[in-house]
């Protein structure tokens, strides 16, 4: 039976950096709790709050603009730009992906990516901050692993080492900047919601209901959708192209996840733009990136071609 740890490493003079670089302070710790269980209980009071009352057109419009704005920072920004580069970004684009990015609520740029970079270089192996099979393979031990995988992880407080697996980002101002204000992102993600909201409806319930449903309990179903890839997609699912890990795809996520659950494409060729590549698999995230290629927006994308699919393919 595997545990999957990464132990903090003495800095050495030569090789590669530690793999971790120490444990968060108790405050951002903290914050790291406030962030994942406040949302979930806003969902767990969903249901008795919308019976009949608390739930507009309103709140469900400024959901669905807030959910794609903030999914599709994460998937186009977080993950297919800064941490695999599979497209360049002029510089004001590459700002507005990194704050589109952090009204997710899933960390600062930074940090994102030091994890998920780290998570590719060991997935599903020691040393991956958040892989479903750390515990072995029993009953118990994959109930174990799928709560590690899905959220878990997220309360262990090992840093993965930015300097190591996140540098270029570590030397960029702009970026750094960003990082730096991310409770200021977190702040307007939730409120802001409720400011239209309240405006629109002229009403302060107007803004409560909206500050609810198109904040809270919008972060909360994207925080599960983004976790589902970690967990999910990383147990069942299909595998027709050859990778290291047990990463798999799983189609009823295609949508919501904007894509991202065909994840046995992504592990196979990390740096492709799309990933869901075959015939009916929807991937909203690529379409995106399609688009602002032809605005000029974005260029040296990683389209998958033909022969490179045929190479990656399972036998």
């Amino acid at each position: 039976m595997l545990r999957m740890t990464a132990t903090l490493e003495p800095t050495p003079t030569k090789g590669p950096k530690p793999v971790t670089s120490g444990q968060r302070p108790a405050g951002v710790q903290f914050s790291v709790y406030l962030g994942v269980i406040l949302p979930l209980l806003a969902v767990a009071v969903a249901v008795p709050f919308a019976w009949g009352w608390g739930l507009s057109w309103v709140d469900v419009g400024l959901f669905v603009v807030f959910y794609c704005i903030s999914g599709l920072g994460i998937t186009v920004s977080y993950h297919r730009y800064f941490t695999h580069g599979s497209f360049k970004a002029k510089r004001w684009l590459r700002v507005a992906l990194a704050i589109a990015g952090s009204l997710a609520v899933q960390g600062p740029v930074i940090t994102w990516v030091a994890d998920h970079r780290r998570h590719h270089a060991f997935s599903d192996r020691d040393g991956d901050p958040h892989s479903p099979w750390a515990f072995g393979t029993s009953p118990v031990a994959i109930a174990k692993g799928f709560w590690h995988a899905h959220m878990g992880w997220l309360f262990e407080r090992d840093q993965s080492n930015a300097e190591r697996f996140a540098p270029d980002l570590l030397k960029d101002p702009a970026i750094k900047k960003v990082d730096e204000y991310f409770w200021l992102w977190t702040l307007l993600t939730l409120v802001v919601p409720g400011i239209i909201g309240g405006l629109v409806t002229w009403s302060l319930w107007g803004g409560v209901t909206a500050f609810f449903w198109a904040g809270l309990v919008r972060v909360c179903v994207l925080h599960h959708v983004t976790w589902s890839v970690n967990s999910v997609c990383h147990m069942i699912g299909e595998r027709p192209f050859a990778a290291r890990d047990k990463s798999a795809n799983f189609w009823p996520l295609a949508i919501l996840s904007f894509g991202e659950s065909w994840h046995n494409l992504h592990h196979a060729d990390p740096t492709s733009a799309r990933h869901g590549v075959k015939r009916g698999q929807i991937d909203i995230s690529a379409r995106v990136i399609w688009l602002f290629e032809k605005l000029g927006w974005v260029h040296s994308v990683r389209w998958p071609t033909p022969t490179r699919l045929a190479r990656l393919e399972a036998e």
